[in-house]
């Protein structure tokens, strides 16, 4: 896709909107960029591109589209705030990065990795495996790192590890990356898609324009994935971690397999992976089905996993304070992964939960106690509507507070030695919190305040 000379509006200027002003730069394009946010707010972002030639709105999203060209938006803005809709009427193309970066490099090594949950342990130990392998590896995308600016700066043998979410693959028309991968899919974000059917719909895009050279990984164990099996058009992989497969990547006698054809190679025991708890053990088996897709060396993943730790902010070990232990699971940003998360954790559990409202339904997610969680502290936008789910389910032993300080604090005086406190929101940051990332690091900071005192 040719950019220079081209007139590109870049919408938002968080991680994404920063890398592909650096992009976009050069490759020649003339750049508009806009932040509702204030320049106070923005002041560190826009210090990484205040020598580029650009023109700036702040504070707004009123601008003028006369001579606009292209339009890459930030994935999470919506798609019907007024400005994309007036781009929409004049025929203005409305991209995020991901598709973006495909226009620019069709040829690039696109491993794509999306799902409800488990997209970022996945993506980074794919991006683990291909670094192992010596291979110049780019870990990027909605884990937390620009793309486009590493696209546009690679070199043809260049892997790239994407994980990709909802939003960006909304906004996607031809992109097409040569492995696809998605882990599982249960309602999630339906305050922006507004229905799980334009979620799910959503998600699919990651392989719809995939054909005979690429392939696409899907969960056997999850119904939905398994009803898309006909809109595949590409090479498709299964992976399971409760069913045997007769071609894919299984579980057999307490080993991780590969089955090809009438070929079975044994990888490693399911009790030498590092990372706990069965949804890991599915994250396990979708890294391995991609370095298998793209022949890396079995003893290679297997060294991988067996030294893993797992990502910050996905049930890490914070510390342990007379006898309590802290476990930080702040990237449970919806109730199936924090179901996964009290799955893992060992009773009795302090759980700390509550965040901005998504639209999801908190009836799993309370049913999914089952005597672990002893109590339950409360806080965010969501505190009222988890309490009345809880209540009306027979759990009663429910904290209010206003803050992570009072709530690791409130965990820790009703908690007994032996107790596990668990943050596990069951829902987004952004009522709170820029991010989850910034969520996970003041529960952090509150526990090690705690401990000083």
């Amino acid at each position: 896709m040719e950019l220079k000379g081209k007139n590109v509006l870049v919408l938002g200027l968080g991680i994404s909107g920063i890398s592909t002003v650096k992009a976009l730069n050069k490759l020649g394009a003339n750049i508009i960029a806009s932040d509702l946010r204030a320049e106070e707010e923005l002041r560190e972002n826009i210090s990484q591109i205040k020598d580029l030639k650009l023109e700036l709105f702040l504070g707004t999203n009123d601008v003028p589209l006369d001579n606009i060209d292209l339009l890459v938006k930030s994935p999470g803005i919506p798609l019907e705030i007024d400005i994309i809709k007036r781009a929409n009427e004049r025929g203005i193309p409305v991209f995020t990065d991901l598709e973006l970066a495909y226009r620019i490099n069709p040829a690039a090594n696109f491993i794509v990795i999306t799902g409800t949950n488990g997209k970022t342990t996945t993506t980074t130990l794919v991006g683990e495996f291909f670094k192992k392998a010596g291979y110049k590896t780019h870990v990027v995308g909605n884990i937390g790192v620009g793309l486009l600016w590493n696209v546009v700066n690679a070199g043809e043998e260049d892997i790239f590890v994407v994980e990709a979410s909802s939003f960006q693959l909304e906004s996607t028309l031809k992109f097409k990356p040569r492995v696809s991968l998605i882990l599982n899919i249960t309602p999630d974000h339906l305050n922006w898609h507004h229905t799980f059917e334009s979620y799910v719909n959503a998600k699919k895009k990651i392989f719809l324009n995939q054909g005979a050279g690429e392939y696409t990984i899907l969960n056997y164990d999850d119904n939905l994935l398994r009803q898309m099996e006909g809109d595949v058009n590409s090479n498709l992989v299964w992976f399971s971690v409760d069913n045997s497969l007769s071609k894919g990547i299984c579980i057999e006698d307490g080993c991780v397999v590969i089955r090809d054809e009438d070929r079975t190679y044994q990888v490693m025991e399911t009790k030498d992976i590092k990372i706990l708890g069965k949804h890991n053990l599915e994250n396990a088996l979708a890294s391995i089905s991609i370095g298998w897709i793209m022949g890396l060396d079995i003893e290679i993943m297997k060294d991988v996993l067996s030294e893993f730790p797992g990502v910050e902010h996905r049930i890490e070990y914070v510390d342990t304070i007379e006898g309590v232990s802290f476990y930080n699971d702040s990237k449970g940003t919806n109730p199936e992964a924090s179901i996964k998360a009290i799955e893992a954790v060992n009773p009795p559990i302090i759980l700390i939960a509550g965040g901005q409202d998504k639209g999801s339904d908190f009836k799993d997610f309370i049913l999914s106690f089952k005597g672990k969680v002893k109590a339950l502290v409360l806080l965010g936008e969501t505190r009222e509507k988890i309490k009345n789910t809880a209540i009306k389910l027979g759990f009663n032993n429910i904290y209010i507070v206003n803050n992570m300080k009072e709530a690791v604090y409130k965990s820790y005086e009703i908690a007994d030695k032996g107790d596990n406190v668990l943050l596990s929101p069951a829902c987004s940051s952004w009522d709170m919190y820029p991010s989850f990332e910034v969520r996970g690091e003041d529960f952090k900071e509150a526990v090690y305040s705690l401990k000083e005192e």
